[in-house]
């Protein structure tokens, strides 16, 4: 076993953008093409992101539109938005659907951030989880000679550092996150 800290820092910096890729899904009352990335499209046989069927573009804050590029998929891509639970109901203009974002009430924005909070934790087990690695990485070359004991401390040290900057990163993430949920 060999401690590599720019691999873990890799890691744990991709647990962190899957926390904003997570983020970028939650409606917080604004348009955002990362609204819909999530949607999976019935289409040619098999199912398929939206954005491989479709272009995302915002039109103003509180609208998207959608061109579907194949009319054969249009009705396919209607249900799949009406179906997702995101509360959206695409207006069909023939190959186009325009998607209204209806403003958020006080409880859909409290569990949004309820939402918001789960993705965080998911995101600190994970960064939890590589530093356990790592930890016992530097475990298993103390036990085997390849480092001291003093060495093992200095890098375990050094491991707990990172984890504690990619999770305070978490928490800023989430704060920003809620902020954006809780504005009107």
């Amino acid at each position: 076993m060999s401690y590599d800290k720019k691999d873990l820092e890799r890691r744990m910096e991709g647990a962190l953008t899957s926390l904003s890729t997570e983020f970028g899904g939650l409606r917080t009352g604004r348009a955002s093409v990362n609204l819909l990335d999530s949607i999976m499209v019935p289409a040619y046989g098999s199912t398929v992101p939206l954005n491989q069927v479709a272009s995302v573009t915002v039109t103003d804050t509180r609208m998207l539109s959608v061109n579907v590029w194949d009319k054969t998929v249009v009705g396919a891509a209607d249900r799949a938005i009406r179906e997702s639970g995101l509360g959206l109901n695409p207006v069909v203009d023939g190959q186009n659907l325009r998607l209204p974002i209806p403003p958020l009430n006080e409880e859909r924005r409290k569990e949004l951030q309820k939402v918001a909070g789960k993705y965080a934790e998911s995101a600190r087990v994970a960064i939890r989880n590589i530093r356990r690695d790592g930890m016992d990485s530097l475990k298993a070359m103390e036990k085997d000679g390849e480092i001291s004991e003093d060495r093992h401390h200095a890098l375990s040290d050094e491991v707990q550092k990172l984890t504690d900057t990619y999770v305070a990163k978490v928490d800023e993430a989430l704060k920003a996150k809620e902020a954006e949920i809780m504005q009107v």
